[in-house]
């Protein structure tokens, strides 16, 4: 069964889905969630039914589609000539959702491990497949894939590519074989280099953070929602030097940092706030509890691999760069155990995650031969020096892909598709159209 409700937005008609799907794909007649897909259309569509589909995948892993009002961005672009889903995936948004509340439904921190165990990119195209079916009626789909929604469309690839129409990726062409520990060792150089380029435009915030981090190396700060900004909390707000106007983010949340109060500078409310709006998981769980995961694939436990990487890079450790009188590192899209007791969102969720961390079980996600063999259109938009996703790795993945043509940009950082809006999407398009 699929619910169906119709409401309209300015410019747009909404048709929110509702799918049952197999909790464990391989058991059909198992358990069951739902998956949330909102449909989108552009009001002035005198047929939608005639529309080819273009299904969204988001990035993460962990989060919700975007929540669009109107024809925002790439939205705009796509509803000219495609029917859109935006699905939830699995445990994310309106699709059964995974979180410190939910999980204990499931039993014990054992049981909770095994549950999220199907919600990797295997599961979520699995999903996929089964949504198609019932709403084109066979016909195969376009996917636009951002980030390890990408990750999610090379799986598809290997696995599904009968039900492509085409594929069109933005910064999310994994490695079709790196570990953890190879995807981190490539990710730290990258980190510096960001830092490297922030405080080259911002030269005053090094002092900033040097303040900022002996403050909290003093005493411990509590956020506004309970949770603790240690100083490798405050470290990970360098995960916004991946967007395309995050090195501004960064240097206006930092200018307003302290205040001066009757016992000397404390930092604001105002900052306290913004900074539990970037660093709390309360929202994307999943993007926590499952980060590492995303790279396994039959090579042994991931074992907190951010972490044991950060060892070899000793000059992100801040109380090393204090003591040298240098700015102290922010760090990027790494998840570390630490996370499991300074954010609450996270902290009932710490057995779950050490569990899923040291499980060696995991099954390979990509086919290698059959990408080889590739006969779906596909183009990907690949940022030079991203630091989400490694564009070496990238580039030797649409080497592996057969047929797959890359568009290679420093125009935009990870979030081009949506900084990007119409402009990326057209490129990609075209790209795959053979127009380019």
């Amino acid at each position: 069964m699929n619910s169906v409700t119709t409401y309209r937005q300015p410019g747009l008609v909404l048709t929110d889905h509702r799918f049952p799907v197999p909790l464990d794909h391989a058991r059909p007649d198992g358990e069951r969630i739902e998956v949330f897909g909102r449909e989108v259309v552009a009001s002035e569509t005198a047929d939608p039914e005639r529309l080819p589909w273009l299904v969204y995948l988001e990035g993460g892993p962990g989060f919700g589609a975007r929540r669009f009002i109107g024809p925002q961005a790439w939205l705009g672009r796509a509803v000219r000539e495609f029917r859109v889903l935006l699905l939830d995936q699995r445990g994310t948004g309106r699709s059964t959702p995974a979180n410190r509340q939910t999980l204990p439904l499931r039993g014990t921190p054992a049981e909770q491990a095994d549950y999220l165990a199907h919600f990797r990119a295997d599961s979520i195209v699995e999903d996929c497949e089964s949504i198609r079916r019932r709403l084109t009626g066979g016909a195969p789909w376009t996917v636009l894939g951002q980030s390890f929604g990408g990750f999610c469309a090379t799986h598809y690839l290997s696995t599904a590519p009968d039900g492509l129409e085409r594929v069109l990726v933005t910064g999310g062409l994994p490695s079709l074989h790196a570990t953890a520990d190879e995807v981190y060792r490539a990710a730290y150089p990258r980190v510096l280099r960001k830092n490297e380029a922030h405080f080259a435009r911002y030269p005053q915030d090094a002092e900033r953070a040097r303040a900022i981090v002996a403050h909290l190396l003093d005493r411990e700060v509590t956020l506004p929602g309970g949770g603790l900004l240690t100083a490798e909390a405050f470290q990970s707000l360098g995960i916004l030097l991946g967007s395309g106007d995050g090195t501004h983010q960064l240097h206006l949340l930092l200018e307003g940092a302290f205040v001066p109060t009757p016992g000397g500078p404390e930092l604001a409310d105002s900052f306290l706030e913004q900074v539990q709006a970037h660093l709390s998981y309360a929202g994307h769980p999943l993007y926590a509890v499952l980060h590492e995961a995303i790279y396994a694939q039959g090579q042994g436990p991931t074992d907190w691999a951010a972490e044991r990487v950060r060892a070899e890079h000793p000059e992100f450790d801040a109380r090393r760069a204090l003591a040298a009188g240098a700015p102290p590192l922010f760090t990027g899209e790494t998840v570390h155990p630490w996370h499991f007791t300074t954010d609450p969102a996270l902290r009932p969720l710490r057995e779950t995650a050490e569990l899923l961390a040291a499980r060696d079980d995991w099954a390979p996600l990509y086919d290698p031969e059959r990408l080889a063999a590739n006969e779906v259109p596909v183009a990907a938009a690949v940022y030079h020096d991203d630091m989400y996703v490694d564009t070496a790795h990238s580039l030797e993945t649409a080497r592996a892909v057969r047929g797959l043509r890359t568009w290679v940009t420093d125009e935009y950082e990870h979030d081009g598709v949506r900084a990007g809006g119409p402009r990326v999407l057209d490129r990609l398009l075209a790209l795959s159209r053979g127009e380019l």
